[in-house]
């Protein structure tokens, strides 16, 4: 097992008292699968990959990765974000070599490897352009190639696409699902929209209204190679239902509870 979320609990302390934002989540994740994980708003979602980012401490359980505990950040776990977090007075080619500068790769290998990951996500000829230069779709693309160059052991995902255009979405979500079969890369992948979920996913958690729980774990049985054409597939349209039945009982069952 590549990764595996044990009881994990997160409560807040606040001056109005304490908000358990997750309640004893499990998960796990295959070696080279790709996993998704919706949930309504607020449930705690970005809470969950925080903490297996390292980014965040659990009040109670275990994150354990290669049969590792982990206890804080580190160059195994790639992270990428909404917001792209692009340096934007270094080029595109720099801006990808960056981490493996910090880590004192020699020039060359670096330039290389650079080259390589700029190939992959489709921006060649892009290498000297600045971030203000190009579209938000390409500068993901950038994030994407950056955290990849680092060959991190897994990949964690939190609304990378959120802010995109729902064309330049889809792109993208072809553009990654071809990246992950290239590459084998373990992804765990968090987001809002279920079309995304169904199309990216190989299992999909979903999770319950806050204090978020796992509510159920579905199988995708799709294609290994996705695209927009499988949007009208019945076994899409299946998971899909199931999923937004399980989310529209949770915002009715919210709406009780207020």
């Amino acid at each position: 097992m590549k990764l595996e979320v044990k009881d994990l609990t997160k409560i807040y302390k606040g001056t109005n008292g304490e908000v358990t934002a997750i309640d004893s989540v499990n998960l796990s994740v295959e070696e080279s699968e790709f996993v998704m994980i919706v949930g309504p708003s607020g449930c705690g979602k970005t809470t969950l990959i925080n903490m297996i980012g390292g980014l965040d401490k659990a009040t109670s359980g275990k994150v354990i990765l290669d049969g590792k505990e982990v206890e804080g950040p580190g160059p195994d776990r790639g992270m990428v974000f909404q917001g792209y977090s692009l340096f934007p007075w270094l080029t595109v080619k720099k801006n990808v070599e960056f981490g493996l500068k910090m880590r004192k790769v020699p020039k060359e290998e670096r330039s290389k490897k650079a080259d390589e990951y700029i190939k992959l996500v489709g921006l060649e000829g892009f290498e000297n352009a600045l971030p203000k230069q190009l579209s938000g779709g390409m500068k993901q693309r950038v994030a994407i190639a950056r955290t990849l160059a680092n060959e991190p052991q897994m990949l964690l995902m939190d609304e990378p696409f959120g802010a995109l255009d729902a064309q330049t979405r889809v792109v993208m979500q072809e553009l990654l699902s071809k990246i992950s079969r290239e590459t084998k890369t373990t992804i765990l992948f968090i987001t809002h929209d279920i079309d995304e979920a169904v199309l990216l996913g190989d299992r999909i958690y979903v999770m319950s209204r806050r204090p978020g729980t796992i509510r159920d774990v579905l199988s995708v049985d799709l294609p290994k190679e996705r695209s927009h054409e499988c949007f009208v597939l019945p076994q899409f349209v299946e998971t899909k239902k199931k999923i937004m039945d399980m989310l529209w009982q949770e915002s009715q069952d919210a709406a009780l509870d207020r």
